[in-house]
Order: structure tokens, then C-alpha cells, then sequence
């Protein structure tokens, strides 16, 4: 699935941080995680599992005696989309907006002052290929 399509609802993503922490995964072992850290029912989870499949979101493996569900859609992928929205959305697309109200009110550690340079001399030595 492209990147570029990713629109995750909440749902989408608790079920995916499932599979991108472990997979593949059996129907049962994604239950019982769902049910010990989401809440969710068996019911509720297998319903996701099916829909997420039919969107293309993860895949069923049905070669063996039981179902393994693995994700087609890559964390990183999907952090770059849900960023870049939100981006977008709040800050109509203007970083320095973002990193100015990241920076404007908290008390940053010298730590992070120093990765938050490095982060931009990455980016400009990128601008210069």
C-alpha cells in the first residue's frame, strides 16, 4: 500500500502497533493482546482483522494450520502520513510553525537542543545533493 494513501482511523493503528511490535500473528495471539492491553473482545478484534485485511492494511497468511495476520503498511510509513497531515492540519504545512511551538513553551535539555541541530544540518546537507 502506498504511503501516500495511508488515512489510519484510531482502530487502524492500536491493531497495527500490535502487529508492528510482533508479527506475524496468530488470530488468537492477536486477541489475547487486544484484549490485555486494548480492552477489545474477540469479536471486536476479529471484525478488525477482517476489515483491515480486505483494505489491504495487513495480510492473512492461510498456508498453515492457523491464520497469521501480518501488516502491509510499514510504521514508518505511516508516521511520515499521519505527521505530514498533521502538519498540514494544524500548521498549515509550515514546520518552523511546528518547531516553534514545540520549543516556544517547553524547557528543553541541552540534549535536545543538540539533536534538534544535528536533525537540521542533516537537513540542509540533504538540500545541497
Amino acid at each position: 500500500m502506498s504511503k501516500d494513501y495511508l488515512d489510519l482511523t484510531e482502530t487502524e493503528w492500536k491493531l497495527l502497533e500490535c502487529l508492528w511490535e510482533k508479527s506475524p500473528r496468530t488470530g488468537r495471539e492477536t486477541v489475547e493482546y487486544m484484549a490485555e492491553h486494548i480492552g477489545w473482545t474477540r469479536s471486536t478484534t476479529l471484525t478488525m482483522l477482517r476489515r483491515m485485511t480486505e483494505k489491504g492494511l495487513i495480510g492473512c497468511d492461510e498456508s498453515g494450520a492457523v491464520l497469521t495476520y501480518s501488516p502491509f503498511v510499514k510504521r514508518e510509513d505511516a508516521v511520515q502520513r499521519e505527521t505530514r497531515s498533521f502538519i498540514d492540519r494544524v500548521y498549515k504545512g509550515s514546520v518552523s510553525l511546528l518547531i516553534n511551538a514545540l520549543t516556544e513553551k517547553q524547557n528543553l535539555s541541552q540534549r535536545d537542543i543538540d539533536e534538534l541541530h544535528a536533525i537540521l544540518r542533516r537537513a540542509e546537507e540533504g538540500k545541497n545533493d
